[in-house]
Formats: structure tokens, C-alpha cells, sequence
């Protein structure tokens, strides 16, 4: 057995042996704290000497021995209980009241630390105890009342013991979270919305189970009600951001703290650079703070003073910089605070980089305004010059560039202006001024084919298809007889009637015409079909007159569906500008016959221009002609 070890049971065997003694120990003297209890109650004696300030407890071993009188004393089952440094009475009685001493022992030297027990007599009629702790609660707040037992909570949770408290106000029990009071935790009630009748005497119960025995103690609160009160203080300015200022120039900041409440309120706003405290209120200093402002006022529901401090530095040196400035407001509801950070100035880049961002979004504007009225021009326009960045369409297996579908004769919407601008004013444009080949059928159709398989084939070796239709094109009135089951089969039965390329005519069971067109139907079906479905083939609509909504209603929903979304070439437009050109020549003729003069006008041909309004558009949906590669092979077999 060590030296130390055996000291220190000697120095415990002595004391216990012989009672008291006067030894030469470190006097703590009487502690501050006093223990007050009532007869019945559990009270608790809890020596401080156990403590890092005393001695070192992780490495030198210790025993602690109470005295009463001269006497040690010991556990008295029911009644006294040692537990380390805490000495329990579990049922106090008037002869308990006195003065008890706590000895701590180490190995080489000894301490000793006296506790005053006080009990008193309840004070007859009343509840609760006769000693009563003083706490103040804020009208119409929520305020809080604390339990003056923590030191008997924290040590009964060090030993593990479970315990419960019980508030009482007056003799009443107070149940949890019924009403207006709430049982926050173990040492705190909660009071909502604190008024005039929360004025009374408290008391908060702690219940337990300590060496067997149940034991309980017990502490009174007197709550009075403040008239004036002061909520949690809200900090305004600053804002936890930064500041940017140049070397030399002048900072002023305010700390704006809002407290609601009614009276003034008890609170210090302090100004920190860094962890140094800005103290000075002269303003001879070159850093300085003013004496506090304030002012009363309504922020919504509440109402409350602002306080204003202001802090001000003169003159900016590079030491202020790449600080943090902080302002706390301390007062008994919290201590917020907030701060901003002082960064050098960079140059002014706002007016240039405003400048750049005006012209640039000037220049997107412009461009796409330009764009937007000027596109088919400038699409063609690069076409031209930069071919080679377009792929060669003649090695892609069509023979046609366009398949142009119109009505036929004897179909619904026929007319002969229709057919001469197919016929005639189409071709005079596109093949011979544009260099496009084109299949028209009334024009390209061989005799004796049938009409499905040259529809299919045509239209499946052109890269576009041309819909030329008017307001009739779709809007007659097909005859339902009994032969609508059967026209499909009569359809193909009469594929071959007609060699002329044009569309056969279709009869139902009685022998009476169905004004259907077929080969108009195909060329519909098939390209609506490839366009919408397969998407393997563009179709132009060219509109040849003006479609009202309700002509348009009739039209079929791919048609519809399709001038929606990509619209139509209008080749009614392209008339109506040179109908108002010959009605203003013929006005002019008019004007001039009336001086006397012989003026002859005519009506204006068709635009044959490529580069007119209407042609461009046209050209603008054509396959792009690419610049062409030469092959010597291909040119070889060609020859032969």
C-alpha cells in the first residue's frame, strides 16, 4: 500500500475514531449560502471545497467527513444521508437548525467549510414557505417564473435519481399546459400574456426517491406584476454585411436597437472594433461615439423606444480596414448584436459597365427587331454568299424540288386562276428565274398511271411540297349516300379510269357523282401525313386568297394545325399592294384627264419578280442549293 493511500485512511480512521479535532486545515469559513427548510421538508447541505480551485481532484484522492457540534455524522437510515460532498436530511426537525462542517482530507492536507442549516416554523394559515424569493414578471408579455431548486435538481441527476416538480399557486395546483400557464421544463413556468391577477405567491414542489426513502422539498416565489417592462431588444443597423469607403474620407454608422415595452428601458449599446471596446465620446477623436438617442414609437402591435449610437471615424486609415465593427446591445431580455465589415472602395465601375449593358442590349434589340423584319432577306442573302456552308441536295435521291398540289379541274375549289398561277406564273418564277424543278401533276403526269402510285411516288421524290388552295379549296360538302363504305373501294377501282393525270371521278352505289377530288385528297392526306407523323417532308401553304375565320373553321384540323404553327405564303397580299398601286395610278390618270392630258392605265400584271415580297418568301421555305461537288466518277458514268 502507497504512502498516500495510507495516509489519508489513517487521517479518515482518526477522524472517525475520535470525533472531531482541531487540525491544522485551510478554513473556507461559514459559506454565503444558507439552507432554509421547514420541519417535514428534505433539506440539502452541499459542500464547495470539492473544487479546481481548491485542490487538484483528478490526481489527488480525498474523503470528506461532516461535523455537527464535534460529532461526526453518519447515515441515520430514514433520516440523515451522506453521499460524497452533499449531506441529506431527508426529514428535517426544529433540532436539525444549526451550523454543520464539511472536513475534506488529501494525503498532505486537509480543508475545512461550514454550512448554515435554518429551519423555521410554516406560518399557520398560510401555504408555502415562510422564506420567499422576490421574482418580477413583465405585463403582457410572456414571462417565465424560475424554481430557486437547480442545486437539488443537478445533484439528483448526477446520481441518477429521477425527480418531479409540482407548482402551486397559493395552495391551488397549477396542471400543465392547461390555460395560461405551461411547464416549460423542470425549473421553469411559463405565463402567458402576464397581467394584474399573476400577482401572487408561487411555490414549485421537487418530489424524489433518495436511499429508499421518499423525500420532498419545497421553495416560494412572491411574483409581482411591472406596470413598465421591456421586451427582447431587436437590433436594426448594422446588418452583418460590409461597407466599402475610400482612404481619408469619413464613416459614420448608427446602431439602431428597437426594444419593445412600455418605460424606458435599462439597456448599453457598446461599439467593438475588433474585440476592442470603443470607449471614447469625445469628438476631438479621430474614433468616437456619440451618446445614446432615443425616441419613442409604434412598430405595428408594438409599442417601444429606439435607441440610437452612432459610431464616427474622421479619417479612414488602412488599419480601419478588413475589420469587423460590432454592435452589442446588452440588457436583461438578451444581448444581440450585429456588425459590418469596413472594405477599401474599388474604382466606380458602375457608369461604364452601365454603358455597356444599355448598348449591348440595344444592340440585341436592334438585332433581333432587324432580324425579325428583314429574316427571309437575310437568309436568302447568306444563301448566296456562303453556298459552301450548305449541304448539296443533288445527291440525296429526290428528283424534284418541289411537288406543287392545286385543285384539279372538276374538284371542289377549282378555278382558273388557280390552275394559271400553277401552271403558268409558278413555273415562270421558280424553274425559269430560280433554277427549281418542280412536279405540277396537271402538267408532268403520264397517261395511263394509276393515281395513288404517282401521287406516292412524286410526292416521296420531292423535297417540299407547295399546297396552293383558296377559301373553297376545303370547304365544300361531301355527299354521305349509302356509298360512304364504299368509296374507298370504288377509289381504288377507279385509280386507272383516267390516263390525263387528272382525278378520276368516284360514283356511289346509284350512280350519282361524289364531288370528291381524289387526287386533292391524296395529295392532302399523304402530305399532311409525312409533314406531321413521319416529319420527313416540309409543306409550303400558299394561301391564293383571303381566308376568313369562318371559312378557315371549315378547313381540316391538320391544315389548321399546320398554318398555326409555321403560317402561310400569301399570294392575296402580294395582289392587294399592286391593286393599291393601280388604284392610286388610275387616281393620278384621273387628276391628269381632267387637265386635259391622255393618260391611258391598265391593271397590273402579276409580280413575275423573284425578288419581289411574295417570291422571296417562297424561296426562303425551297431546299437551299448548296454549292455543288464534283465527282469524277459520277462525271465518268454520266458520259457514257
Amino acid at each position: 500500500m502507497d504512502l498516500s493511500l495510507s495516509l489519508l485512511l489513517f487521517c479518515g480512521l482518526f477522524g472517525i475514531g475520535t470525533g472531531f479535532v482541531q487540525e491544522n486545515c485551510t478554513n473556507y469559513k461559514l459559506q454565503f449560502e444558507r439552507v432554509f427548510s421547514v420541519p417535514g421538508d428534505a433539506a440539502m447541505l452541499n459542500s464547495t471545497l470539492v473544487s479546481p480551485d481548491v485542490f487538484d481532484l483528478n490526481s489527488v484522492p480525498y474523503n470528506i467527513t461532516w461535523y455537527n457540534s464535534g460529532r461526526v455524522i453518519h447515515n441515520q437510515t430514514g433520516r440523515v444521508l451522506v453521499r460524497g460532498e452533499a449531506l441529506w436530511f431527508l426529514n428535517v426537525t426544529l433540532d436539525d437548525d444549526g451550523e454543520y462542517v464539511a472536513i475534506l482530507r488529501t494525503p498532505f492536507h486537509c480543508y475545512n467549510q461550514s454550512t448554515r442549516l435554518r429551519v423555521d416554523l410554516p406560518v399557520a394559515g398560510q401555504c408555502g414557505r415562510p422564506l420567499k424569493a422576490e421574482q418580477e414578471l413583465t405585463k403582457k408579455a410572456n414571462d417565465i417564473l424560475s424554481c430557486p431548486l437547480k442545486d437539488y435538481i443537478k445533484k439528483l441527476n448526477s446520481y441518477n435519481i429521477n425527480s418531479s416538480i409540482t407548482w402551486y399557486r397559493g395552495c391551488q395546483p397549477i396542471e400543465d399546459h392547461k390555460g395560461q400557464y405551461i411547464y416549460r421544463d423542470k425549473t421553469t413556468l411559463m405565463i402567458k400574456g402576464v397581467n394584474a391577477h399573476n400577482q401572487h405567491a408561487y411555490t414549485c414542489t421537487l418530489t424524489f426517491n433518495l436511499g429508499g426513502i421518499k423525500g420532498s422539498v419545497s421553495e416560494t416565489i412572491n411574483a409581482s406584476v411591472r406596470e413598465e417592462y421591456s421586451m427582447a431588444p431587436q437590433l436594426r443597423e448594422p446588418t452583418n454585411t460590409t461597407l466599402s469607403a475610400r482612404i481619408g474620407s469619413s464613416l459614420s454608422q448608427p446602431c439602431t436597437v428597437f426594444v419593445p415595452g412600455i418605460g424606458m428601458p435599462f439597456i448599453d449599446i457598446l461599439w467593438y472594433a475588433g474585440k476592442k471596446l470603443i470607449r471614447s465620446a469625445d469628438p476631438s477623436d479621430r474614433i468616437y461615439i456619440n451618446a445614446t438617442k432615443s425616441w419613442q414609437m409604434e412598430d405595428g402591435l408594438h409599442k417601444g423606444w429606439l435607441l440610437e449610437v452612432v459610431l464616427t471615424i474622421t479619417e479612414l486609415r488602412e488599419e480601419d480596414f478588413f475589420i469587423n465593427y460590432t454592435c452589442q446591445a446588452q440588457s436583461s431580455r438578451g444581448h444581440p448584436k450585429a456588425y459590418f465589415t469596413l472594405l477599401p472602395a474599388d474604382p466606380d465601375l458602375r457608369i461604364p459597365i452601365g454603358s455597356v449593358f444599355v448598348c449591348v442590349t440595344f444592340l440585341f434589340i436592334t438585332s433581333v427587331t432587324v432580324f425579325y423584319l428583314f429574316k427571309v432577306d437575310i437568309v436568302l442573302w447568306f444563301r448566296r454568299v456562303f453556298p459552301v456552308l450548305y449541304t448539296n441536295k443533288d445527291s440525296d435521291g429526290k428528283l424534284y424540288d418541289a411537288y406543287v398540289a392545286y385543285p384539279q379541274p372538276r374538284a371542289i375549289g377549282y378555278s382558273e386562276e388557280v390552275e394559271t398561277f400553277a401552271l403558268h406564273t409558278l413555273p415562270q418564277v421558280l424553274e425559269k428565274s430560280c433554277g427549281y424543278k418542280l412536279f405540277i401533276a396537271g402538267r408532268d403526269c403520264l397517261p395511263g398511271e394509276a393515281i395513288v402510285d404517282t401521287v406516292e411516288e412524286n410526292i416521296q421524290a420531292s423535297r417540299r411540297l407547295l399546297l396552293l388552295y383558296t377559301a373553297a379549296t376545303f370547304a365544300g360538302k361531301k355527299h354521305t349516300s349509302s356509298a360512304g363504305s364504299s368509296n374507298n373501294n370504288n377509289l381504288s377501282k377507279n385509280n386507272n379510269s383516267e390516263g390525263d393525270g387528272r382525278s378520276s371521278e368516284v360514283f356511289d352505289e346509284d350512280g350519282g357523282e361524289v364531288h370528291r377530288d381524289t387526287r386533292q385528297q391524296l395529295e392532302c392526306v399523304a402530305a399532311m401525313h409525312r409533314s406531321l407523323l413521319e416529319r420527313t417532308l416540309k409543306v409550303v401553304l400558299v394561301e391564293l386568297e383571303e381566308i376568313s375565320p369562318a371559312q378557315l373553321a371549315l378547313f381540316p384540323e391538320s391544315v389548321r394545325h399546320l398554318r398555326k404553327k409555321q403560317g402561310a405564303v400569301c399570294w392575296w397580299k402580294e395582289r392587294r399592294k399592286r391593286q393599291r398601286w393601280w388604284t392610286c395610278a388610275r387616281t393620278r390618270a384621273a387628276d391628269k384627264e381632267k387637265t386635259g392630258q391622255d393618260v391611258q392605265t391598265s391593271p397590273p400584271p402579276p409580280s413575275l419578280s423573284p425578288s419581289s415580297r411574295f417570291w422571296k418568301k417562297i424561296r426562303y421555305h425551297m431546299p437551299v442549293r448548296g454549292k455543288r461537288a464534283t465527282y469524277p466518277e459520277t462525271t465518268a458514268l454520266l458520259n457514257l
